[in-house]
């Protein structure tokens, strides 16, 4: 599961070592006018947000860290995408049966609910593979071309 979390992780190091600050912070593009830094960023953000709970069990997901120079400067985001790497690997198999509480506000408030580790991490997976589509959408309409020809796409998508 590691490995194939850092994987899909690497594919974002690939994008931002291909593009520059400016295409990393555009927001020109409708209808939403996000970047790809903001998503980057965002993506981040919760894998810190499940690191920084691990030890005492909670993790809040509505706690980002959303800082601003890691979604406008490249050379921060692969800084953070470096960190949040070095953590993945930190932790073990054996911590995947671990169970967390995992606290997030779904529109109407906080809530919390009962997770292991290994689940957060594959939803985490999830949310990363999520925006990356929503970054793909983003790079081709500033004709960026794609670092890998997967990127966004889920693994369990039907091919065609």
């Amino acid at each position: 599961m590691i490995e194939a979390i850092e994987q899909n992780l690497q594919r974002g190091v690939q994008l931002l070592k291909n593009i520059s600050d400016d295409q990393y912070r555009n927001k020109s593009v409708g209808p939403y006018h996000s970047s790809i830094g903001c998503h980057m960023r965002h993506i981040l953000d919760v894998y810190s947000c499940i690191f920084n709970g691990l030890e005492d069990g909670y993790i809040d997901l509505s706690v980002r860290e959303r800082n601003e120079c890691a979604e406008n400067e490249t050379s921060v985001g692969l800084e953070y995408f470096n960190t949040v790497i070095k953590r993945l690997n930190e932790i073990s198999k054996e911590d995947f049966n671990k169970s967390v509480k995992i606290c997030d506000n779904v529109g109407l408030g906080n809530e919390t609910a009962n997770y292991t580790v290994a689940a957060a991490l594959m939803q985490a997976q999830s949310h990363t593979t999520h925006h990356y589509a929503s970054i793909g959408y983003l790079i081709y309409q500033l004709g960026i071309e794609l670092p890998v020809a997967d990127f966004g796409f889920n693994p369990s998508t039907v091919k065609r």
